[in-house]
């Protein structure tokens, strides 16, 4: 149980300052279904959430939504 409040606590600060936490993956998502190490585990979740197409994919499902909910655009690049 203290685990899981330090985890709400981490979540509510990251919340707090900006980040997106309502949806959040660990280790135990891949070893459910794969004999994998801490560090595999890690790895794999590294490579799914940093690949090049993923990353991509959230920029235009971002796009798309703003466009559905008609916000304006602001450019701060």
């Amino acid at each position: 149980m203290q685990n899981e409040q330090k985890i709400k606590e981490a979540m509510q600060t990251l919340k707090d300052a900006g980040y997106f936490v309502d949806n959040l993956w660990s280790i135990q998502d891949v070893q459910n279904f794969y004999n994998a190490s801490t560090e595999q585990a890690q790895r794999v979740l590294f490579n799914v959430f940093t690949n090049e197409h993923m990353v991509e994919y959230i920029y235009q499902d971002i796009v798309s939504e703003a466009q559905q909910l008609e916000l304006s655009e602001n450019y701060k690049y």
